[in-house]
């Protein structure tokens, strides 16, 4: 730019790049004209990934749409999204965890409970008029191969046409990653824990 130009020319040049910027966006848009139910995958070891997974069922059930939850390793039930969500027409909540491995310390219950919980799952993926299924930590279950990995995938590719499926966890396996259609990696940069700030309810929980 030089400093020559008067207003008029900036905003000008502004309008262009503008103009050019909404030619390729729109064209973007046009192109994925393709309609059809959804695999995300948030993983990394950033805060947010439940947050994000609850977000979009929160997005759901303002489309009417039917949402299932489900929680894998997690066994406490006084969380603020649960709280607000149980109470919402059209959302079903499982928690199928009874808390992280490290605290049960038993790794045939570990198996049990996780089978048990993906024998729910399974029930969520089978019903179209479930239009997103959220399974919170679901890639725990699999590093620790509590789950099959072969089976949960077989039973993702025969969900409805249209069923959005959400997974959410540290860890994703590669082969999870290839099947999904999103996957965003949540980065840590920073955290109030590592400075001794508990887990505070609003925030945390």
């Amino acid at each position: 730019m030089s400093s020559h130009d008067n207003p008029q020319q900036r905003d000008e040049r502004h309008r262009q790049r503008m103009q050019r910027k909404k030619a390729v966006i729109d064209a973007s848009i046009a192109k994925a004209d393709a309609e059809r139910g959804v695999l995300l995958v948030l993983t990394g070891n950033g805060k947010g990934k439940s947050s994000s997974a609850f977000g979009m069922a929160v997005r759901a059930l303002g489309h009417g749409m039917q949402v299932g939850v489900a929680q894998f390793i997690k066994g406490r039930s006084d969380t603020g999204e649960e709280g607000f969500l149980r109470r919402q027409s059209g959302l079903v909540w499982h928690v199928l965890g009874e808390g992280f491995t490290w605290e049960t310390q038993n790794r045939e219950r570990d198996i049990e409970t996780a089978q048990r919980g993906w024998a729910i799952v399974r029930e969520m993926l089978r019903d179209a008029s479930v239009g997103l299924v959220i399974l919170d930590e679901l890639t725990y279950p699999l590093k620790y191969g509590w789950l099959d990995l072969d089976t949960v995938l077989a039973d993702l590719r025969a969900r409805p046409a249209m069923q959005h499926v959400v997974i959410t966890g540290r860890g994703a396996p590669e082969t999870l990653i290839e099947a999904a259609d999103t996957v965003t990696e949540l980065r840590d940069v920073k955290h109030a824990f590592r400075a001794g700030v508990k887990a505070q309810t609003g925030v945390d929980l």
